[in-house]
């Protein structure tokens, strides 16, 4: 496979911006650079800017310390609203580029391509500023240790920090190569701090401690920690389901139930089109942050599918089914992989694509009208920006079946067909631009969403979404075990990190536990060992993010984020393949994973949720239910209908060499094995027995 080099750089100043693009339709351009060779649509966006901007790859950070310039490294994606704000203030400006191509070597990276480069650079930020944001513009020495960065800067600005630091860098070098040095050794030494921790003892008495200290920082009123702006961290909510099962707390049922419940209601979901947008700007989750994020509403699908597994509570399934309609519809590639975001913006302003005036609505829904005002808060809670409305909700559904004295089912109706018109309506807009790249790692995480949701429903069409994207990712997107992260007309491209491998691991997991299908499970093994083989250092006991220390610091991740941290998640992989292969060596790593971060987990909760999920299977009760025999699939399906996140639910209709099923086959029998870390109760006939057997 292709090698790419890596680089790094930094910033001093830095500003939280984020999300949306306005998207240059004209065809004849005066400027065009080398980004046009690119399939990243971010960078395709600037392949048309005056700036000579060049691509992140080997020759061209060979040619920059040849020519001996500093790096001016722009960091961005292609949904992001304020990277766009700049390109259009600054990047387009004549009079600017100039300044910029005769002082500096202009790279422009696409975040969502090389996180590994975005990971240096934002590391390097919240050394300096305590806070991040995009987009990102680092300086950097030639070599690529960071001396100077920021997010957003208005062109006034740009000009002078441009002029600052060409000035600086020719007068005062000794001094800008010493700052770089200490910055790039700062970097270090935090990777040292992680990696450095001794893995202790598990110790279930942290998880409760954790979840003390973080109940301080929730809101029992809307949802969501209490501040804003408010982002969904689906991870947050997928431990704390979890473990309600082991702690009965009323008060936290309750919080998850009003954040989910609260999100659904709210201006971050889209009410007729499906889908969650990135963030809501208020505490209310009234005004989101437009764009919508593939890997936001994948991981919210397997929150969703497991609070409904466990509650049964309709609006739940409904979030689902809405979610799962508009991936369908507006995210879904023809060869079955899933487009990576939508952006905020469309005809220049952000969210115009979504909103409405109440006259519109009265013009396209007539008598349906009144109803529909009632429902979606039209001119009250709804009301925005403009005499602009964002579709929002603040009443349950019996509320509105008494004020209109409507039966569940004529609601039910009648709202279905109010989404539809102004659905219809909506599709005659001029829609926000699409970042058509599909990501291996995002998509892996959607086959598990779409899984979870199956489970969850039982709607095998979901099933079907899922194995028809897995199995294109194996055919398109892996080679001897190898993977491309990137996927985009036909071409693979950009070795895989260590995201794609956790994450499309996970997704092979999930798929052999709804399908018995041993392709999967043997992919998962696989590419457990290769990833091992590249990523994981035994004296560290930690996976790096990239195969070779390309970078200027060789990156480990480990704090759970809007993504959970692939450590985590690779900690939970070796804990699961473990138990289905008897392999100790495994499960080992993985708890000693868990040990490493386990003293941080109560200072900082929300880094830490995906590694509490793992820690709760290894700390407290776990179990392997394993059903075989010629009725396996449908005894595995019902046993699903309640909820366990104490188990591994697996089964087997043939009789199997993997090593969870071996010798456990009996010809015209059905039985359940009910094991913990390999150790077997007598097998049982009936689900209820079963049941009684993981309590």
């Amino acid at each position: 496979m292709i090698k790419y080099l890596a680089l790094s750089s930094l910033s001093m100043v830095f500003v939280l911006s984020s999300c949306g693009q306005k998207h240059k339709k004209n065809t004849m351009h005066s400027h065009t650079n080398e980004l046009i060779h690119e399939t990243s649509p971010y960078l395709l966006q600037h392949a048309h800017n005056p700036v000579e901007w060049h691509a992140w790859n080997p020759e061209n950070l060979a040619e920059a310390k040849k020519l001996n310039k500093p790096l001016l490294i722009s960091i961005g994606y292609s949904s992001c609203h304020w990277c766009h704000v700049m390109e259009h203030e600054s990047f387009e400006n004549e009079e600017i580029a100039k300044l910029m191509n005769e002082h500096f070597y202009c790279i422009k990276v696409d975040r969502e391509e090389r996180p590994d480069v975005d990971q240096i650079y934002m590391t390097a930020a919240n050394i300096i500023t305590g806070r991040g944001g995009w987009p990102l513009n680092c300086f950097a020495l030639p070599s690529g240790e960071p001396f100077h960065a920021g997010t957003y800067y208005p062109s006034k600005d740009w000009i002078k920090l441009l002029q600052n630091v060409s000035n600086q860098y020719q007068s005062n070098f000794p001094k800008i190569e010493e700052y770089a040095q200490k910055l790039t050794r700062g970097i270090q030494l935090q990777e040292t701090a992680i990696s450095d921790q001794i893995a202790q003892k598990l110790d279930p008495n942290v998880l409760d401690e954790m979840v003390n200290s973080w109940e301080n920082n929730w809101d029992y009123k809307n949802g969501g920690m209490n501040k804003a702006p408010k982002f969904p961290m689906p991870s947050n909510y997928d431990f704390l389901i979890s473990y309600t099962h082991y702690i009965k707390d009323e008060s936290i049922e309750e919080f998850i139930d009003i954040s989910l419940t609260k999100m659904a209601f709210g201006g971050i979901f889209d009410q007729i089109g499906g889908g969650f947008s990135r963030y809501s700007v208020d505490g209310i989750w009234k005004v989101p942050h437009f764009e919508k994020m593939l890997y936001d509403n994948a991981q919210l699908l397997s929150v969703y599918a497991k609070a409904y597994q466990k509650t049964k509570n309709p609006l739940f399934k409904q979030v689902i089914d809405k979610t799962i309609r508009w991936l369908e519809r507006e995210m879904r590639d023809n060869s079955g992989l899933f487009y990576s975001a939508l952006d905020a913006d469309s005809e220049g302003e952000e969210g115009k694509y979504y909103v409405w005036k109440s006259d519109e609505m009265k013009a396209i829904l007539g008598s349906d009208f009144d109803l529909a005002a009632s429902y979606y808060e039209i001119d009250k809670k709804a009301l925005w920006e403009n005499q602009n409305n964002i579709l929002l909700r603040d009443k349950d559904n019996a509320q509105i079946k008494a004020e209109f004295k409507l039966s569940t089912l004529e609601l039910d109706e009648k709202i279905t067909h109010i989404n539809q018109r102004l659905l219809e309506k909506r599709n005659q807009r001029i829609s926000p631009e699409l970042d058509d790249k599909c990501l291996t790692s995002w998509n892996s995480i959607v086959v598990s969403g779409l899984i979870d949701s199956y489970i969850a429903t039982q709607n095998e069409h979901y099933k079907k979404l899922a194995i028809q994207a897995l199995n294109t990712i194996i055919e398109i997107q892996m080679e001897d075990a190898e993977i491309w992260h990137s996927y985009k007309n036909g071409q693979s491209t950009i070795p895989g990190m260590l995201e794609d491998y956790a994450f499309l691991i996970k997704a092979c997991t999930d798929a052999f536990s709804v399908t018995s299908n041993e392709i999967y499970i043997n992919t998962a093994q696989r590419l457990t060992e290769v990833t091992m083989n590249k990523f994981y250092d035994t004296e560290k006991e930690l996976f790096y993010f990239n195969e070779t220390n390309e970078l200027i610091v060789r990156t480990t991740e480990v704090h759970d984020n809007v993504i959970p941290a692939t450590n985590s998640v690779m900690a939970n992989n070796l804990l699961y393949l473990g138990l289905i292969y008897g392999n100790s060596r495994f499960i080992e790593i993985a708890e000693n994973l868990v040990g490493k971060v386990q003293s941080s987990m109560t200072s900082y909760p929300s880094g830490h949720s995906n590694w509490a999920k793992t820690h709760l299977a290894i700390s407290k009760p776990f179990y392997e239910v394993v059903i075989i025999g010629e009725n396996a699939e449908a005894v595995a399906s019902k046993f699903r209908q309640s909820f366990h996140p104490n188990t591994i639910i697996l089964f087997s209709k043939i009789d199997s060499d993997t090593p969870i099923f071996r010798n456990r086959f009996k010809t015209n029998e059905t039985l359940i094995f009910v094991c913990q870390n390999g150790v077997c109760k007598l097998p049982v006939k009936t689900i209820e027995e079963a049941l009684e057997l993981v309590k």
